[in-house]
């Protein structure tokens, strides 16, 4: 266990040292390659902004208009009716977060966690849940956005249909595994 830790430990420092020794012994030209990548991806950040404010401005409206509230009591008669501990109403802020925004989940998790505790069941499925579910939104917005691609197609329904699958099979697998 110790090896690992150490191989671990050493191995971003090796690739940040051998993958441009690498790129000079192959007559690349390191520096320039580098600077040319970096005003690369400035360009690339530049371009995407707009995105990330229209979606960033947008969950702020969804969770300040009380949106987000009459979706928690809309789901739950659905809870109800699964027979599900009505606590599990508070992973819906995570689930409805998780495809918009990465670090807005990852502070609805943290605070989850404080809450309820690390190894409570909300705990254990907030952890589950930010692990089985991606940032739909966010790669829609940052990731098409970056290369022009304008129609998403199903990308859309099917990035909500697999984040929907995630926050099933992790209620599901965290209530096999821990009950």
């Amino acid at each position: 266990m110790r090896i690992i830790t150490e191989a671990a430990r050493w191995a971003i420092p090796f690739l940040l040292f051998f993958i441009p020794l690498y790129a000079h012994f192959r007559k690349v030209p390191v520096y320039e390659t580098f600077v040319e990548g970096a005003e690369d991806g400035f360009k690339t950040a530049v371009k995407i902004i707009p995105f990330l404010i229209g979606m960033l401005v947008s969950i702020r409206i969804f969770v300040d208009s009380g949106a987000l509230r009459f979706f928690i009591e809309l789901c739950r008669p659905f809870f109800d009716k699964m027979g599900w501990n009505p606590d599990l109403l508070g992973i819906i802020p995570l689930a409805v977060m998780r495809p918009l925004s990465g670090s807005g989940a990852l502070g609805v998790a943290t605070q989850l966690i404080h809450q309820y505790g690390p190894d409570s069941f909300i705990g254990r499925l907030a952890s589950t849940l930010q692990g089985s579910t991606d940032t739909t939104f966010f790669v829609l917005a940052v990731y098409f956005g970056s290369v022009g691609i304008k129609k998403h197609r199903y990308a859309l329904k099917v990035g909500l249909v697999a984040d929907a699958m995630g926050l099933f099979a992790s209620i599901w697998i965290v209530t096999k595994v821990f009950g």
